[in-house]
C-alpha cells in the first residue's frame, strides 16, 4: 500500500493548521510540562488532534504515538509516530525552523515518513528501501570526508532536562573541530538537513522517538549513517548521530572522549 501519499497529504493539512498559529489567525497560548524549558502549546495540541483525526479516518486500528496525547491503539502492528511541531520554542518565537513530523512504523520497522516545514515551503519524505527526497527530487548525503570541513548541527534537549551527562563536554570539544555550526532548534529538520547535504553531522542527546522516527528514515535512504552516541543502534535512548560514514569515526572518538558511555534515556 502506498502510505507515502497520505502522510504527505495529511502533513499538508497540519501544516496549514499550524500555520494559522504561528501567523496570528488563532490565539496561541503556551504552557510548561515537566520545567519551565519544556513548553507546550495550543498550537501543538491543535495540531495533533487533527493528525490522529486523519488517521483514525483513513487508517482505522492503526496505533498512533504522539508528543503530545501518548499512545492509542498500543496492540496495532502499524503505528504513527507524531510530532505535530517540533521546534515550539521556534515556533512560538516566529523562527521558521519547525516542523511537522510523521512516521509510520510496522512491526516496530519505520517503513515511511515525512518531515513538512511549512513556513520555509519544504516537505522532506521517504519509504524504506525507496530512497529519499526534498519536494520530489532526490537527495543525498554530502561528501564530506573531513572534520575541519564540516558544517554541524545539534541541539540541547539534554540541558531542558536538566543531565548531568550533557551536550557542553561535546561542544567544547567538536565546535573548534568544524568549520560552521548551525542551530535551527528542530530534530527532524536537522536530521533532513544532513539528508540533503545541507549539514554534515548531527548529534544530540535526550530525544524522543517523535523525535526522529521520520527524520532517521529520510536520512538513512539518503545515505546517512543513523547511530546512537555509543556508535550501536539503540538511538535515541543514548543520543542520536547522524552523519556520512567518512565522518562516524572521529565523531564516536569526540563523544567516549567527552562523556564515556552515553546513559540510555
Amino acid at each position: 500500500m502506498d502510505y507515502l501519499r497520505d502522510i504527505q497529504d495529511i502533513a499538508r493539512m497540519a501544516g496549514a493548521e499550524a500555520m494559522k498559529y504561528f501567523t496570528h489567525i488563532k490565539e496561541n497560548a503556551i504552557s510548561c510540562k515537566s520545567t519551565p524549558r519544556d513548553i507546550v502549546s495550543t498550537a501543538d495540541k491543535a495540531v495533533e488532534t487533527l493528525i490522529a483525526g486523519e488517521i483514525h479516518r483513513r487508517f482505522p486500528g492503526h496505533g498512533m504515538f504522539g508528543e503530545e496525547y501518548g499512545r492509542s491503539d498500543a496492540d496495532s502492528p502499524f503505528c504513527w509516530v507524531v510530532d505535530p511541531i517540533d521546534g515550539t520554542q521556534s515556533f512560538v518565537h516566529g523562527h521558521p525552523f519547525f516542523s511537522i513530523s510523521i512516521a509510520l512504523k510496522e512491526n516496530g520497522v519505520t517503513i515511511a515518513g515525512c518531515v513538512y516545514a511549512p513556513r520555509l515551503g519544504m516537505m522532506f519524505s521517504a519509504e524504506k528501501g525507496k530512497g529519499a527526497f526534498e519536494d520530489g527530487r532526490p537527495i543525498h548525503v554530502s561528501g564530506c570526508d573531513s572534520l575541519s570541513k564540516a558544517v554541524a548541527a545539534t541541539g540541547f534537549a539534554c540541558l531542558r532536562a536538566g543531565l548531568a551527562k550533557n551536550n557542553m563536554p561535546i561542544i567544547d570539544r567538536v565546535f573548534p573541530a568544524v568549520s560552521d555550526v548551525k542551530r535551527c532548534g528542530s530534530a527532524a529538520l536537522d536530521l533532513c538537513f544532513v539528508a540533503s547535504g545541507r549539514v554534515d553531522v548531527y548529534w544530540e542527546i535526550a530525544l524522543k522517538e517523535y523525535d526522529v522516527a521520520a527524520g532517521a528514515l529520510i536520512a538513512s535512504e539518503a545515505g546517512a549513517t543513523v547511530l546512537d552516541m555509543n556508535g550501536g543502534t539503540n538511538y535515541p535512548s543514548e543520543g542520536i548521530l547522524c552523519t556520512n560514514a567518512p565522518l562516524v569515526p572521529v565523531m564516536l572518538e569526540h563523544f567516549k572522549a567527552a562523556l564515556g558511555t552515553i546513559d540510555p534515556a
